[in-house]
């Protein structure tokens, strides 16, 4: 069961994400009103792509480090951590 402390550090860990991630749109709607050419609106896209992309993998981070920190990862005591390092979250990064 996550700690009160854990849960408040993932709730804001994941709030801070969602809202980078609407920068990220916001700002890629302006950049492709903004632009001329097709090249430009593309590159725009793919800004927005990797701003959401490195979002996701901060709090995912922030999350694994709050649940490393919880069961005693590194210090020898509780469950061991495991972690998932394959590409399996939403966005694939």
């Amino acid at each position: 069961m996550q700690s009160l402390k854990e849960k408040a550090s993932n709730v804001a860990a994941s709030a801070k994400s969602g809202m980078e991630k609407t920068k990220a749109t916001v700002q890629e709607k302006v950049d492709k009103m903004k632009a001329n050419d097709p090249t430009e609106k593309a590159m725009a896209t793919e800004k927005k792509d990797g701003r959401i992309c490195e979002a996701e993998m901060n709090k995912h981070a922030t999350q694994d480090r709050n649940a490393a920190l919880h069961h005693g990862a590194g210090t020898g005591a509780g469950r061991p951590h495991y972690s998932n390092t394959t590409t399996g979250h939403p966005h694939n990064c």
